[in-house]
């Protein structure tokens, strides 16, 4: 299907980005470089898309009523429809990004509102002029949420409408267990998890085995493989193998969202998995060189 919007519904974080050259020094100060900027996986790779191509994508998550103007400003920046839940009751999610002198980062979250989208934040209309949507995996951790992304695919299924599944996050995938994450995610036409996430999802040490198993039970699996590029599976066999720009990196946060975006702003523009997955490489790669989740930008003012 070619045309029509992207929906993504997923998570609208604020990140907290500390890029730390040597090593972090226990029970004292460690010099870094600190931004607040907006992110989330499913906020990151809408963002994306739009730099990618796509003419319209549609985003809904839930933020609390602390930073949701500000969010709601990058996303129209960004090219991005907003359809933000504001909660009274809890605040934005909010992610530490600890970054090393490597670019590799580490992750502390507060989920906050992000996890809180619940049933009543969902209606089947939503889908009218979609043509993909594309679920993020964090939504499957917790129970509110976890309903809501089943009931969108549900949805989505009943209307014709593919959809895409982002796995997020190897360590809550250990904590929720493969098994309960592949039955939310079952019809789903496509999974893009990383090599970690496919490995905890299937228990296999190689990608290839990993992304081959998956695609026993997805359509289209693509695994992506950081500075390695990105395997492309189908039918339960490794189908390609893409490689990826060589960048120096500063940031990889966000690498993983650039790259889905692009992604799916190929697909939606008709390009097989192969040539999606290259844009997705691009993307990623470009990712890297900035610091946060999402394209680069003008400054957009303080939450």
């Amino acid at each position: 299907m070619t045309g029509g919007a992207l929906l993504v519904v997923g998570d609208v974080v604020t990140d907290v980005v500390a890029r730390h050259r040597t090593p972090l020094a226990p029970a004292t100060d460690t010099a870094a470089e600190i931004r607040t900027l907006p992110g989330g996986a499913g906020a990151n790779a809408a963002c994306w898309a739009v730099r990618s191509g796509c003419d319209e994508v549609r985003l809904l998550g839930r933020v609390g009523t602390d930073a949701a103007d500000w969010h709601e400003r990058a996303l129209r920046r960004a090219g991005v429809r907003p359809l933000l839940v504001p909660d009274a009751d809890a605040a934005t999610a909010t992610v530490i990004a600890l970054v090393d002198g490597s670019a590799e980062r580490t992750f502390l979250t507060d989920s906050g509102a992000a996890l809180r989208l619940s049933p009543a934040d969902w209606s089947p209309g939503l889908l009218d002029g979609v043509a993909r949507l594309h679920l993020s995996g964090y939504l499957f951790f917790a129970a509110p949420s976890r309903e809501t992304a089943c009931r969108a695919l549900r949805d989505a299924r009943e209307a014709g409408v593919p959809v895409s599944v982002d796995p997020a996050s190897a360590g809550f995938l250990a904590e929720l267990g493969a098994d309960r994450f592949l039955a939310a995610a079952e019809g789903a036409e496509t999974l893009l998890p990383n090599a970690d996430e496919a490995r905890s999802l299937t228990g296999r040490g190689e990608p290839e085995s990993a992304a081959a198993e998956l695609s026993r039970r997805f359509p289209l699996v693509v695994v992506t493989l950081g500075a390695a590029g990105a395997l492309v599976a189908e039918g339960g066999a490794v189908t390609a193998r893409v490689a990826a720009p060589p960048v120096r990196p500063v940031d990889s946060t966000g690498a993983g969202d650039a790259f889905t975006g692009a992604f799916l702003a190929a697909r939606l523009a008709g390009a097989d998995p192969v040539r999606a997955a290259e844009e997705g490489c691009r993307a990623g790669a470009e990712a890297v060189t900035t610091v946060g989740g999402r394209p680069p930008a003008g400054p957009i003012g303080p939450a």
